[in-house]
């Protein structure tokens, strides 16, 4: 009888960053072939196709021309936020485990940034109507946009624990100084000091600049199939073993914990539960960071460190970055690295369980946890990745 556990067979990365000239849909054309090539596989040998997009870029099941698929036994596009990465390769480990299909390319890719225009253009205006209702109590108050919401978490936190700013950057500089070590990464080569984060201009208070992800242009795409099939393809298999979704819903709600509680707490767990193995045996993490805060929050919720802790532990001298007890984050993520929602987390725990990270390389990476955020911590999925044995 064969294994039915799902596997990641193939990854596929386009240039990151500032890259012009390509829209998203040619982008994601892109990251699929080059993960199909990465597995050793044809384009004729997918069978399933699950595409999702960025915040504006649709790039739609039509991908699947584009691509010159035919006969798909499985087709479909996902919108779960930062989360849809890692709900996308669940969907599609459950389609392998059923029969339903057999290799199928999982991609996620966007193009917001264009030239001579800001970083900070590429999400803003796009027709975007004014809130109504309860909403506009906040918008009122100029809270309308995932930072200025974001920061009001954060400063939740803040009051409730005693979280501060300092503590935040140092997550800025450890994520900075491991995207030193990975050459993809849109900040290797820039190094970046606690001094220079504090120094850095205010986005929404209490976040800085280095506070804040990256926008970037390109896409990323992996190959979903059978373990036994993957045994017999170019790449170590990457063995898909526990996945959970949480998905609290209870923004806005009077005395909910919004800000002192994500759905990583349920959701990690759970994906631990089903991958039969514990935190202890997780060498290596990759958390969902569209800011600083995100990522103390996911920590804290996944049990890296205890709840309300999680300030003072990343200020700790030796507990993250290169070399440290916690290790997190290893490529840059999305401060440091590029942003591509929960495919930046997604990608580095492929590589790192692999043990294809080079000069950043966890020596072990049996156990990879990969957590995926969406909205305003109002969705999350998580994953338990392992290596061939």
């Amino acid at each position: 009888m064969s294994d039915p556990t799902p596997a990641i067979a193939g990854l596929g990365i386009t240039e990151q960053g500032k890259v012009y000239g390509r829209t998203a849909r040619q982008f994601a054309a892109q990251a699929v072939r080059l993960a199909a090539a990465d597995a050793g596989i044809e384009m004729a040998d997918i069978d399933g196709l699950i595409v999702s997009g960025g915040i504006k870029a649709r790039i739609g099941i039509n991908l699947q021309n584009a691509l010159g698929l035919v006969d798909l036994k499985l087709l479909t596009e996902m919108q779960g936020f930062g989360s849809t990465a890692a709900q996308m390769v669940q969907y599609a480990s459950m389609a392998v485990q059923s029969g339903m299909a057999s290799t199928i390319a999982i991609v996620w890719a966007d193009a917001p940034l264009k030239e001579k225009s800001r970083s900070s253009a590429a999400y803003s205006g796009g027709g975007r109507s004014l809130p109504r209702g309860f909403d506009g109590i906040t918008a009122s108050n100029g809270i309308m946009s995932p930072t200025t919401m974001y920061a009001l978490a954060a400063r939740r936190h803040m009051q409730k624990y005693g979280t501060t700013s300092d503590q935040l950057g140092h997550i800025a500089v450890a994520q900075r100084a491991w995207a030193q070590l990975n050459p993809i990464a849109q900040f290797c080569g820039t190094p970046l000091t606690l001094q220079e984060y504090h120094d850095s201009r205010y986005i929404a208070e209490p976040f800085h600049l280095y506070d804040c992800c990256l926008v970037s242009n390109g896409g990323v795409a992996v190959i979903v199939t059978s373990l036994e099939r993957a045994r017999a393809l170019r790449q170590p298999p990457v063995r898909v073993l526990g996945w959970a979704q949480a998905h609290p819903g209870r923004a806005g709600i009077r005395n909910d914990d919004f800000g002192l509680v994500s759905g990583a707490a349920q959701s990690g767990p759970d994906a631990l539960k089903m991958a039969n193995t514990s935190l202890d045996e997780v060498g290596v993490a990759q958390i969902y960071d569209c800011y600083t805060f995100t990522a103390l929050l996911t920590l804290e919720d996944y049990g890296f460190v205890p709840k309300g802790e999680g300030g003072p532990a990343m200020a700790e001298p030796g507990m993250i970055g290169p070399g440290g007890r916690i290790k997190f984050n290893t490529g840059g993520g999305e401060l440091s690295s590029f942003y591509m929602w929960g495919m930046t987390p997604l990608h580095e725990a492929v590589v790192q369980a692999r043990g294809q990270g080079g000069e950043r390389q966890v020596d072990d990476h049996d156990r990879v946890l990969v957590s995926g955020n969406g909205g305003i911590l109002d969705y999350h999925s998580t994953l338990v990745l392992g290596t061939d044995n």
